[in-house]
Protein backbone atom coordinates (compact mmCIF):
# COMPACT_ATOMS: atom_id res chain seq x y z
CA UNK A 1 0.00 0.00 0.00
CA UNK A 2 1.69 3.63 -0.98
CA UNK A 3 1.33 6.38 0.65
CA UNK A 4 1.45 10.13 -0.69
CA UNK A 5 4.06 11.73 0.24
CA UNK A 6 4.06 14.44 2.69
CA UNK A 7 3.71 18.13 1.49
CA UNK A 8 7.45 19.91 2.01
CA UNK A 9 6.22 22.53 4.05
CA UNK A 10 9.65 23.90 4.79
CA UNK A 11 10.67 24.16 1.08
CA UNK A 12 8.07 26.05 0.37
CA UNK A 13 8.12 28.58 3.41
CA UNK A 14 11.75 28.44 2.54
CA UNK A 15 11.17 30.02 -0.77
CA UNK A 16 8.59 32.58 0.18
CA UNK A 17 10.73 33.61 2.63
CA UNK A 18 13.48 34.01 -0.07
CA UNK A 19 10.70 35.79 -2.61
CA UNK A 20 10.05 38.36 0.37
CA UNK A 21 13.78 39.24 1.28
CA UNK A 22 14.64 39.16 -2.57
CA UNK A 23 16.42 36.17 -2.60
CA UNK A 24 17.41 33.82 -5.10
CA UNK A 25 14.00 32.61 -7.17
CA UNK A 26 13.97 30.87 -10.52
CA UNK A 27 13.70 33.03 -13.78
CA UNK A 28 11.36 32.18 -16.25
CA UNK A 29 12.41 31.57 -20.05
CA UNK A 30 10.09 34.49 -20.99
CA UNK A 31 11.74 36.83 -17.95
CA UNK A 32 15.05 36.28 -19.35
CA UNK A 33 14.10 36.57 -22.69
CA UNK A 34 12.20 40.30 -21.55
CA UNK A 35 15.54 41.29 -20.00
CA UNK A 36 17.26 40.24 -23.16
CA UNK A 37 15.19 42.55 -25.44
CA UNK A 38 15.31 45.35 -22.48
CA UNK A 39 19.26 44.87 -23.17
CA UNK A 40 19.21 44.88 -26.80
CA UNK A 41 16.68 47.99 -26.90
CA UNK A 42 18.51 49.84 -24.92
CA UNK A 43 22.41 49.20 -26.11
CA UNK A 44 22.16 51.34 -28.71
CA UNK A 45 20.88 54.52 -26.75
CA UNK A 46 23.91 53.34 -23.68
CA UNK A 47 26.81 53.34 -26.85
CA UNK A 48 25.67 56.61 -27.94
CA UNK A 49 25.59 58.40 -24.77
CA UNK A 50 28.98 56.79 -24.21
CA UNK A 51 30.26 58.04 -26.96
CA UNK A 52 28.95 61.60 -26.88
CA UNK A 53 29.98 62.05 -23.44
CA UNK A 54 31.98 59.72 -21.68
CA UNK A 55 34.53 59.69 -24.44
CA UNK A 56 34.95 63.51 -24.34
CA UNK A 57 35.37 63.53 -20.57
CA UNK A 58 37.86 60.39 -20.69
CA UNK A 59 40.12 62.74 -23.46
CA UNK A 60 39.67 66.05 -20.89
CA UNK A 61 41.25 64.38 -18.39
CA UNK A 62 44.41 62.75 -20.57
CA UNK A 63 45.00 66.44 -22.04
CA UNK A 64 44.72 68.04 -18.74
CA UNK A 65 47.45 66.04 -17.52
CA UNK A 66 49.38 66.64 -20.37
CA UNK A 67 50.81 70.55 -22.07
CA UNK A 68 49.39 70.84 -25.26
CA UNK A 69 49.66 74.14 -26.85
CA UNK A 70 49.00 74.03 -30.52
CA UNK A 71 51.21 77.39 -30.40
CA UNK A 72 54.11 75.16 -29.25
CA UNK A 73 53.47 71.74 -30.52
CA UNK A 74 57.01 70.93 -30.12
CA UNK A 75 56.77 71.36 -26.11
CA UNK A 76 54.06 68.79 -25.27
CA UNK A 77 54.59 66.36 -22.77
CA UNK A 78 53.19 64.83 -19.46
CA UNK A 79 52.88 67.31 -17.07
CA UNK A 80 50.91 65.10 -14.20
CA UNK A 81 48.94 67.56 -12.00
CA UNK A 82 50.61 70.65 -13.32
CA UNK A 83 47.96 72.29 -15.13
CA UNK A 84 45.47 71.65 -11.94
CA UNK A 85 48.05 73.61 -9.91
CA UNK A 86 48.63 76.47 -12.41
CA UNK A 87 44.57 77.14 -12.12
CA UNK A 88 44.17 76.53 -8.94
CA UNK A 89 46.76 78.94 -7.94
CA UNK A 90 45.40 81.55 -10.11
CA UNK A 91 43.71 84.88 -8.92
CA UNK A 92 41.46 84.85 -12.27
CA UNK A 93 39.81 81.36 -11.90
CA UNK A 94 38.87 82.20 -8.27
CA UNK A 95 37.74 85.73 -9.36
CA UNK A 96 35.83 83.42 -12.59
CA UNK A 97 34.55 81.14 -9.75
CA UNK A 98 32.95 84.04 -7.93
CA UNK A 99 31.26 85.59 -10.60
CA UNK A 100 29.85 82.28 -11.74
CA UNK A 101 28.36 82.34 -8.50
CA UNK A 102 27.19 85.17 -7.57
CA UNK A 103 25.35 85.29 -11.00
CA UNK A 104 24.15 81.06 -10.07
CA UNK A 105 22.94 82.10 -6.99
CA UNK A 106 21.52 85.44 -7.29
CA UNK A 107 19.09 84.71 -10.53
CA UNK A 108 18.61 81.13 -9.35
CA UNK A 109 16.67 82.91 -6.02
CA UNK A 110 15.22 85.73 -8.32
CA UNK A 111 13.80 83.00 -10.35
CA UNK A 112 12.65 80.33 -7.65
CA UNK A 113 10.54 83.39 -6.51
CA UNK A 114 9.62 84.89 -9.98
CA UNK A 115 8.72 81.52 -11.04
CA UNK A 116 6.78 80.21 -7.48
CA UNK A 117 4.22 83.41 -8.16
CA UNK A 118 3.86 82.44 -12.06
CA UNK A 119 3.21 78.95 -11.61
CA UNK A 120 0.09 79.98 -8.75
CA UNK A 121 -0.70 82.40 -11.70
CA UNK A 122 -1.12 79.67 -14.41
CA UNK A 123 -2.41 76.90 -11.61
CA UNK A 124 -4.98 79.14 -10.58
CA UNK A 125 -6.13 80.98 -13.53
CA UNK A 126 -9.84 80.89 -13.83
CA UNK A 127 -10.33 82.04 -17.81
CA UNK A 128 -7.83 82.04 -20.31
CA UNK A 129 -5.43 79.60 -18.96
CA UNK A 130 -4.11 78.53 -22.09
CA UNK A 131 -3.28 81.40 -23.44
CA UNK A 132 -1.30 82.33 -20.10
CA UNK A 133 0.47 79.30 -19.90
CA UNK A 134 1.71 79.68 -23.71
CA UNK A 135 2.80 83.78 -22.99
CA UNK A 136 4.17 83.11 -20.56
CA UNK A 137 6.51 80.00 -21.94
CA UNK A 138 7.56 82.36 -24.78
CA UNK A 139 10.70 84.20 -23.48
CA UNK A 140 12.19 80.19 -22.60
CA UNK A 141 10.92 79.03 -26.44
CA UNK A 142 13.33 81.83 -27.61
CA UNK A 143 17.05 80.79 -28.32
CA UNK A 144 19.60 81.86 -25.32
CA UNK A 145 22.19 83.58 -28.23
CA UNK A 146 18.82 85.63 -29.21
CA UNK A 147 17.61 86.56 -26.26
CA UNK A 148 21.16 87.71 -24.99
CA UNK A 149 21.16 89.82 -28.23
CA UNK A 150 17.94 91.14 -27.91
CA UNK A 151 18.89 92.53 -24.31
CA UNK A 152 22.12 93.66 -25.16
CA UNK A 153 20.87 95.46 -28.00
CA UNK A 154 18.10 97.11 -25.79
CA UNK A 155 20.62 98.63 -23.16
CA UNK A 156 23.28 99.18 -25.68
CA UNK A 157 23.51 103.44 -25.51
CA UNK A 158 23.93 103.74 -29.68
CA UNK A 159 20.71 101.35 -30.07
CA UNK A 160 18.59 100.22 -27.55
CA UNK A 161 15.46 102.28 -26.19
CA UNK A 162 16.20 101.06 -22.58
CA UNK A 163 18.30 105.02 -21.90
CA UNK A 164 15.08 106.74 -23.78
CA UNK A 165 13.60 105.96 -20.51
CA UNK A 166 12.47 108.58 -18.17
CA UNK A 167 13.94 107.31 -14.84
CA UNK A 168 17.05 106.54 -17.05
CA UNK A 169 20.18 108.55 -17.78
CA UNK A 170 20.41 109.15 -21.43
CA UNK A 171 23.89 108.29 -21.40
CA UNK A 172 24.72 105.34 -19.22
CA UNK A 173 27.16 103.12 -20.40
CA UNK A 174 25.66 99.71 -19.24
CA UNK A 175 28.57 97.47 -20.24
CA UNK A 176 30.67 100.21 -19.17
CA UNK A 177 31.16 99.05 -15.38
CA UNK A 178 30.85 95.59 -13.31
CA UNK A 179 27.65 96.43 -11.09
CA UNK A 180 25.72 97.55 -14.05
CA UNK A 181 26.76 94.48 -16.92
CA UNK A 182 25.81 92.20 -14.33
CA UNK A 183 22.43 93.49 -13.51
CA UNK A 184 22.16 93.07 -17.51
CA UNK A 185 23.26 89.84 -17.60
CA UNK A 186 21.36 88.89 -14.27
CA UNK A 187 18.04 90.25 -15.70
CA UNK A 188 18.84 88.30 -19.32
CA UNK A 189 19.24 85.22 -17.29
CA UNK A 190 16.43 86.09 -15.08
CA UNK A 191 14.04 86.70 -18.00
CA UNK A 192 14.98 83.81 -19.91
CA UNK A 193 14.69 81.02 -17.69
CA UNK A 194 11.98 82.02 -15.12
CA UNK A 195 9.30 80.09 -17.42
CA UNK A 196 11.13 77.10 -17.14
CA UNK A 197 11.34 76.62 -13.33
CA UNK A 198 7.34 78.05 -12.87
CA UNK A 199 6.58 74.95 -15.46
CA UNK A 200 8.72 72.37 -13.31
CA UNK A 201 6.94 74.36 -10.36
CA UNK A 202 3.38 73.92 -12.22
CA UNK A 203 4.11 70.47 -12.54
CA UNK A 204 4.42 69.80 -9.24
CA UNK A 205 1.47 72.01 -7.65
CA UNK A 206 -0.49 69.77 -10.04
CA UNK A 207 -0.43 67.28 -7.76
CA UNK A 208 -1.91 68.49 -5.02
CA UNK A 209 -5.22 67.32 -3.85
CA UNK A 210 -7.34 70.73 -4.11
CA UNK A 211 -9.40 68.54 -1.41
CA UNK A 212 -6.86 69.36 1.20
CA UNK A 213 -7.10 73.43 0.56
CA UNK A 214 -11.01 72.83 0.95
CA UNK A 215 -10.45 71.27 4.49
CA UNK A 216 -8.21 73.97 5.23
CA UNK A 217 -10.68 76.59 4.56
CA UNK A 218 -13.53 75.00 6.63
CA UNK A 219 -10.55 75.06 9.61
CA UNK A 220 -10.10 78.82 9.36
CA UNK A 221 -6.95 78.70 7.75
CA UNK A 222 -5.88 81.85 6.00
CA UNK A 223 -4.29 82.19 2.31
CA UNK A 224 -0.85 82.31 3.61
CA UNK A 225 -1.33 79.36 6.31
CA UNK A 226 -2.44 77.23 3.57
CA UNK A 227 0.68 78.43 1.53
CA UNK A 228 2.99 77.54 4.48
CA UNK A 229 1.48 74.78 5.72
CA UNK A 230 0.13 73.16 1.99
CA UNK A 231 1.87 74.59 -0.66
CA UNK A 232 5.32 74.24 0.37
CA UNK A 233 5.93 71.17 2.20
CA UNK A 234 3.71 69.30 -0.71
CA UNK A 235 5.84 70.73 -3.54
CA UNK A 236 9.35 70.57 -1.90
CA UNK A 237 10.14 67.43 -4.42
CA UNK A 238 9.32 69.48 -7.21
CA UNK A 239 11.29 72.40 -6.18
CA UNK A 240 14.25 70.47 -5.11
CA UNK A 241 14.14 69.20 -8.59
CA UNK A 242 13.89 72.82 -10.30
CA UNK A 243 16.72 74.29 -8.25
CA UNK A 244 18.78 71.54 -9.17
CA UNK A 245 18.41 71.86 -13.25
CA UNK A 246 18.48 75.27 -13.11
CA UNK A 247 21.62 76.06 -10.45
CA UNK A 248 23.33 73.28 -12.71
CA UNK A 249 22.19 75.11 -16.01
CA UNK A 250 23.05 78.41 -14.49
CA UNK A 251 26.50 77.46 -13.23
CA UNK A 252 27.71 77.04 -16.40
CA UNK A 253 26.83 80.42 -17.81
CA UNK A 254 28.34 81.37 -21.24
CA UNK A 255 25.72 82.99 -23.32
CA UNK A 256 24.67 85.57 -21.91
CA UNK A 257 28.48 87.20 -20.85
CA UNK A 258 30.19 85.88 -23.75
CA UNK A 259 27.43 88.12 -26.13
CA UNK A 260 27.49 91.52 -23.82
CA UNK A 261 31.30 92.00 -22.33
CA UNK A 262 32.86 88.73 -23.49
CA UNK A 263 34.38 89.07 -19.99
CA UNK A 264 35.75 92.68 -19.63
CA UNK A 265 34.95 94.85 -16.39
CA UNK A 266 35.95 91.59 -14.87
CA UNK A 267 32.63 89.50 -16.04
CA UNK A 268 34.32 86.68 -16.85
CA UNK A 269 32.64 83.37 -15.85
CA UNK A 270 34.66 80.00 -15.42
CA UNK A 271 33.14 78.59 -18.86
CA UNK A 272 34.62 82.08 -20.38
CA UNK A 273 38.21 81.25 -19.00
CA UNK A 274 37.66 77.90 -20.04
CA UNK A 275 36.98 79.28 -23.66
CA UNK A 276 39.59 82.09 -23.79
CA UNK A 277 41.92 78.85 -22.60
CA UNK A 278 40.82 76.60 -25.59
CA UNK A 279 39.79 78.55 -28.54
CA UNK A 280 41.69 81.71 -27.95
CA UNK A 281 45.21 80.81 -26.37
CA UNK A 282 44.69 77.76 -27.91
CA UNK A 283 46.18 76.05 -24.43
CA UNK A 284 44.37 72.57 -24.52
CA UNK A 285 46.28 71.35 -21.51
CA UNK A 286 45.22 74.72 -19.23
CA UNK A 287 41.59 74.56 -21.23
CA UNK A 288 41.15 70.82 -20.72
CA UNK A 289 42.02 70.91 -16.69
CA UNK A 290 39.35 74.08 -16.16
CA UNK A 291 36.86 72.06 -18.55
CA UNK A 292 37.44 69.21 -15.84
CA UNK A 293 37.25 71.57 -12.62
CA UNK A 294 33.97 72.82 -13.69
CA UNK A 295 32.60 69.09 -14.25
CA UNK A 296 33.66 68.35 -10.67
CA UNK A 297 32.02 71.41 -9.40
CA UNK A 298 28.91 70.17 -11.57
CA UNK A 299 29.43 67.00 -9.69
CA UNK A 300 29.25 68.40 -6.23
CA UNK A 301 26.61 70.97 -7.03
CA UNK A 302 24.22 67.92 -7.71
CA UNK A 303 25.72 65.83 -5.25
CA UNK A 304 24.89 68.51 -2.63
CA UNK A 305 21.37 68.86 -3.55
CA UNK A 306 21.28 64.83 -4.02
CA UNK A 307 22.12 63.66 -0.99
CA UNK A 308 21.83 66.96 1.65
CA UNK A 309 18.58 68.85 0.36
CA UNK A 310 17.19 65.39 -0.75
CA UNK A 311 17.26 63.83 2.21
CA UNK A 312 14.38 66.36 3.12
CA UNK A 313 11.93 65.08 0.76
CA UNK A 314 9.53 61.94 2.25
CA UNK A 315 9.82 58.93 0.19
CA UNK A 316 6.39 57.45 -0.84
CA UNK A 317 7.32 53.96 -0.26
CA UNK A 318 8.00 54.90 3.68
CA UNK A 319 6.23 53.00 6.00
CA UNK A 320 3.85 54.44 7.67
Amino acid sequence: MSTAAPPQVGQSATRKSQRKRGGPTQTTDRTKAERKLALMLCAPAVIAMLLVTVYPILYAIVLSLQTVDLRFPEESGFVGLDNYGAVLSSPLWWQDLFNTTLVTVVSVAIELILGMALALVMHRALFARGLIRTSVLIPYGIVTVVAAFAWFFAFDPSSGFVNNLPFVADDKAWFGNRQDAFTVIILTEVWKTTPFMALLLLAGLATIDNGLYEAAKVDGASAWQRFWRITLPLLKPALLVALLFRTLDAFRVFDSIFIMTRGSQDTESVSILGYNQLISRLNLGLGSAVSVLIFILVLLIAFVFVRVLGTAVPSQGAKK
